[in-house]
C-alpha cells in the first residue's frame, strides 16, 4: 500500500520523470477491477487529460497527486506504478495508461485495491482526500511535538490502543499499519498497549520514532515490501513485516510474533515489545 514513505518516493521520481511531458494517449479502465475506485466517469478521463502537460506531482500524506494545470490526478491506497523514460511494449493490464509525447509512458494498476481520481482542482470534496491536504505531513517540520500532544489531547477517550491512534480516523494520513510495525518496534511499545498508559517520557519516544522511521524508510525509496514507479522494491528493509523470513528480533535475538487484530495483522518482538 502507498503510505507515507512511498508517496514522497515515487513522487519524486515522477518529478524527475515527467514533469513537462505532454499526454497524447489516455486509456482508462482497460482491465476493469471490482476494487478500482474512481472519480465520476473514468471514461470521461481522455477527455480531460489528452494533451495536459505535467506541471508538477506532490506527495500528500500517503497519496500521489500529479498536477496538470488546473487538472489533478491522484492516486492512493494499493496503486503500483510501470513507468518507461523511452519507447517500450506497452504492459497488458492496468487500470489507467498515459503514454507522452516522447513515446514514455505511465501504467497503474491495483494490487488488491486502490483509487485513480480525476477532477478540476477545487471539484474533488472527499472529506479524506481534504484532510490529506489539510494536516502536516510527519516528514514536514509543522508535524512537531507540540502539534503531536495535541492529537492526543483531543482524544475523548481513555481506551484506545496504540495501533488504533495512530492508524485510525486519519489522525495522521498515510500512516497506516504498514509503517506502524517498525515505527513502534523502535519505539519497544506494543500495538495492543492502551494510549493512556504511555509515560510522559514514552510519548516523546513514540514522537521521535514516528518523525525518525518515516524519514529513513522515505530516505531509502521506500519499504521492501512495496515498489517504487519503476517496480522496484524499497530499500528501506522492513524488520516487523513478512519480508522478515527468520522471525528474529535483530536487536534481541528474541522471537517475532505475528497477530491478528483490529482487522489487520501486527508483528511485534516478544522482549522489546512486552504488552
Amino acid at each position: 500500500m502507498i503510505e507515507i514513505p512511498e508517496a514522497y518516493a515515487i513522487a519524486k521520481q515522477m518529478n524527475r520523470e515527467l514533469i513537462g511531458k505532454r499526454i497524447i494517449e489516455v486509456i482508462a479502465v482497460q482491465n476493469p477491477h471490482k476494487m478500482a475506485w474512481y472519480y465520476e466517469d473514468p471514461q470521461d478521463y481522455p477527455n480531460q487529460l489528452l494533451n495536459k502537460t505535467v506541471d508538477a506531482v506532490k506527495n500528500i500524506n500517503g497519496i500521489v497527486e500529479i498536477r496538470l494545470g488546473d487538472t489533478r490526478l491522484v492516486f492512493n491506497e494499493g496503486i503500483r506504478f510501470k513507468s518507461s523514460t523511452e519507447k517500450q511494449q506497452l504492459p497488458k493490464k492496468h487500470q489507467l495508461l498515459l503514454r507522452f509525447e516522447d513515446q514514455s509512458y505511465l501504467a497503474a494498476f491495483v494490487q488488491m485495491y486502490g483509487g485513480i481520481f480525476c477532477f478540476k482542482e477545487g471539484t474533488y470534496t472527499n472529506p479524506y482526500y481534504l484532510v490529506q491536504k489539510e494536516k502536516p505531513n510527519p516528514l514536514e517540520k509543522a508535524f512537531d511535538f507540540e502539534y503531536f500532544q495535541s492529537l492526543i489531547n483531543r482524544l475523548d477517550t481513555d481506551n484506545i490502543s496504540i495501533k488504533a491512534f495512530l492508524a485510525t480516523e486519519q489522525r495522521i494520513p498515510g500512516l497506516g499499519n504498514g509503517v506502524l510495525q517498525d515505527i513502534l518496534w523502535q519505539a519497544n511499545i506494543h500495538p495492543k498497549r492502551k494510549l493512556m498508559s504511555l509515560s510522559d517520557e514514552e510519548i516523546k519516544t513514540l514522537f521521535h520514532a514516528i518523525k525518525d522511521t518515516l524519514k529513513e524508510m522515505a530516505r531509502l525509496g521506500g519499504r521492501d515490501t512495496e515498489t517504487d514507479l519503476y517496480g522496484n522494491k524499497g530499500g528501506y528493509q522492513t524488520v516487523m513485516s513478512k519480508n522478515n523470513k527468520e522471525n528474529i528480533c535483530p536487536a534481541c535475538r528474541g522471537k517475532i510474533i505475528k497477530q491478528a487484530y483490529m482487522g489487520g495483522s501486527i508483528y511485534y518482538c516478544e522482549n522489546c515489545q512486552p504488552e
